[in-house]
Parts: C-alpha cells; sequence; structure tokens
C-alpha cells in the first residue's frame, strides 16, 4: 500500500503546472518598502565590437560585415546589464509589461537585443524575413555564455512565422538567443524570478524600490562578464546604495 500511495503522489506531482511544482513568487502588499540605488561600472578594456560576415541570405540579411558589441561601455559604466536582488520569495507586484517577451527577427537580426521576461511565460519569437531562421535559446547557467549553458528551445522557422515557447529556468538568470542559420544573430534575455531587478541606464544607474525592509542578497548580470554579487540592507521607508564593477 505506501509503494502505491507514493506512485500516485509522484504521478499527480507531475500533471501540476510547473509553477504549482516550485515555489512561486507570491505578491503581497510591502510595508515601509525602502529604495536600493547605484552604479554598475566597467574597469577593464573595452574591447571592439565583434566582427561576423554575412555569408548567406544576402538579400535579405545585407552584405560585408555585421559588427555586435556584447560589451558595450559608455563613460565608464556598463551598459546591457541588470541589477537584481535574488531568492526573494514575496513583495510588490510585477510591472504589467514585464510578462512575456518577444523578440522579432528582422533584417536577419534579433530586436531588441536585450529585453526583460517573467520566468514561467512565454517568449514569442516573430519571423518578418522571408527566410529560414532557427531560433536557439540557451539557458545560461552561471549567467555569461561564455560559461556552461543548456537549450532551453531548438525551433525551425520557416518564412514568416510566429513561434511561443514557455521559458522556465531552473538556475540561470538570463538566456542567450542564437539563429542556427546564421551566425552573426544574437541577442539576450534577462529572466526575472521576482520584480526586484532593474535594467542599467545609459549613464550606469540603476534604481529598485518597494523593496521589504532586510537583508539581501544583490546581483549584476552581464550576458558576456563574470556577473557580480554583494549583500545590501534596505531599512524601512530608506535608501541604500551599492555599485559594482565588471572587468
Amino acid at each position: 500500500m505506501k509503494k502505491l500511495l507514493l506512485s500516485l503522489s509522484v504521478a499527480t506531482l507531475c500533471t501540476l503546472p510547473l509553477a504549482a511544482q516550485s515555489a512561486a513568487y507570491k505578491e503581497a502588499a510591502v510595508s515601509g518598502g525602502g529604495s536600493i540605488t547605484g552604479k554598475v561600472k566597467f574597469a577593464g578594456k573595452d574591447e571592439s565590437a565583434k566582427s561576423y560576415t554575412i555569408s548567406k541570405d544576402n538579400d535579405v540579411c545585407g552584405n560585408g560585415s555585421r559588427e555586435i558589441d556584447f560589451v558595450r561601455v559608455k563613460d565608464g559604466h556598463l551598459l546591457d546589464s541588470v541589477v537584481y536582488l535574488d531568492k526573494v520569495k514575496e513583495g510588490k507586484a510585477f510591472p504589467a509589461e514585464v510578462a512575456d517577451a518577444t523578440v522579432t527577427q528582422k533584417g536577419c537580426e534579433f530586436s531588441p537585443f536585450l529585453q526583460v521576461m517573467r520566468n514561467e511565460n512565454n517568449l514569442v519569437a516573430v519571423n518578418k524575413d522571408p527566410v529560414l531562421h532557427n531560433i536557439h535559446t540557451y539557458e545560461l547557467l552561471t549567467g555569461s555564455y561564455t560559461g556552461p549553458k543548456k537549450t532551453q528551445s531548438n525551433v525551425s522557422q520557416p518564412e514568416p512565422n510566429t513561434v511561443t515557447k514557455q521559458v522556465a529556468l531552473k538556475k540561470g538568470p538570463a538566456m542567450k538567443i542564437e539563429c542556427d542559420a546564421h551566425d552573426f544573430m544574437h541577442g539576450f534575455v534577462f529572466v526575472a524570478q521576482n520584480p526586484y531587478f532593474a535594467v542599467v541606464q545609459e549613464d550606469g544607474s540603476f534604481t529598485i524600490d518597494n523593496v521589504p525592509p532586510g537583508k539581501y542578497t544583490i546581483k549584476a548580470w552581464h550576458g558576456l562578464l563574470k556577473n557580480q554579487k554583494g549583500t545590501v540592507e534596505v531599512a524601512a521607508n530608506g535608501t541604500a546604495t551599492v555599485d559594482f564593477t565588471f572587468k
């Protein structure tokens, strides 16, 4: 009988939605919420953009080369990065605009290059080109695409076509997007587990607001560079400051 009950329990668990199997983030009223501000800086060598030869479908993709600046630096600040609080289980509501993500393929280019979506929501891939694309997404297990990664989805997209896939990351904070048909197409999606994140602005600044008072692990993510982390304590109705420096 014990074996039967165990089998039934496992079978029942497997039929539950993914969100029900994991510890889902809970939206609740925040009392005495504070803020975290800071800047993300870059102290390394600002390398040139990587150049890719446009070697096929030139009538759609263009000619010559495609330059992609994976590490964008402006006035000593690192762009295309996200600062977030790790493992927050309860707090403010997700912004309405942070739900599904849509990546458009036009002119053999992913747009936008970087965006944010909520975990366990959908990635909508839209092919607007009259050529075949193959959208391949990878979960970046340590945050950087130079480190270990795991295929999240791999779908062929005939001309023109829309594909929708649920994104449910288990370990990594983000995904890399590539096209297996065109090696010069690249993009990133930060996948938020909670709403306490901020995309770094052009001046390197960020603000995370309405944070419940307490002590947190705070991380800074970039798709190519080694991610940074620290701790921060937020007082009721207070403002804490944290800066990060990438190299």
